[in-house]
């Protein structure tokens, strides 16, 4: 089944319109032709079955019918990570959309690498979109900042509640999937430093927030693979 991210007004119609990179890549790359299905996905958590109905040089009709299932997870989780390097950072945001993550947010911690605060996010976006058809999801997940250490309050409040709020750390208690749990709560949000660790000011910050330090086992992950094994544990016990 071949998946197509489309804008939320073009979902709702009863055909849309394929070209540009698109077009190429379905009717020129995958050689999609009239009669062929394809999954169409609005990025905000809807989705249609569609039919190939026309195909001309440069573009190609896709008649909408019914509703598809979402292929959401139950649990929305907000990823909040010191960015690592860039060569890194789009593998990051690649899996974590594949996982379900609703979002990514990229903290400027103490210990961030400097090249940290020099975020492409268009590209970000472009590999987020990219994963999203890849894996059949519906909700695009947003990719932004680089955001102050300033930002968190606002950040996990709109992210959870104090019942859902993780940081991860090798001075936390518990061991990954025994301490990360939602607890009944409908969203979490997972804090991730950068490879330096955590300040101890940044810690004292992160417990005034309510967040729960725990530990993924006794091993030193680097950023992005902490973060997204962190996600699954909570994604897989939603």
């Amino acid at each position: 089944m071949i998946s197509l991210l489309v804008a939320p007004a073009d979902l709702a119609a009863d055909a849309v319109e394929v070209e540009g990179e698109a077009y190429h890549h379905l009717f020129r790359a995958r050689r999609l032709a009239v009669g062929d299905r394809v999954r169409a996905a609005d990025g905000a958590g809807r989705a249609r079955w569609g039919e190939v109905a026309a195909v001309d040089r440069r573009r190609a009709t896709l008649r909408l019918g019914e509703a598809a299932p979402g292929n959401e997870p139950a649990a929305a989780v907000h990823l909040l990570v010191a960015p690592p390097e860039r060569s890194r950072l789009s593998w990051l945001v690649e899996k974590a959309t594949e996982l379900g993550v609703v979002a990514v947010r990229l903290v400027t911690a103490e210990r961030t690498p400097r090249e940290g605060g020099r975020l492409d996010l268009g590209r970000l976006g472009r590999v987020a979109a990219a994963a999203l058809e890849q894996c059949h999801r519906s909700r695009l997940p947003e990719v932004t900042g680089p955001h102050a250490w300033g930002e968190l309050p606002g950040l996990l409040a709109a992210a959870s509640g104090p019942a859902g709020r993780w940081v991860l750390d090798l001075a936390g208690e518990g061991a990954g999937g025994a301490a990360l749990a939602l607890d009944g709560a409908g969203s979490a949000a997972l804090l991730v430093g950068p490879e330096g660790g955590w300040t101890d000011g940044e810690r004292a910050d992160l417990a005034a927030q309510g967040c729960r330090a725990v530990r993924l086992g006794p091993t030193v992950l680097r950023v992005e693979t902490a973060a997204l094994a962190g996600a699954a544990l909570l994604l897989g016990g939603a």
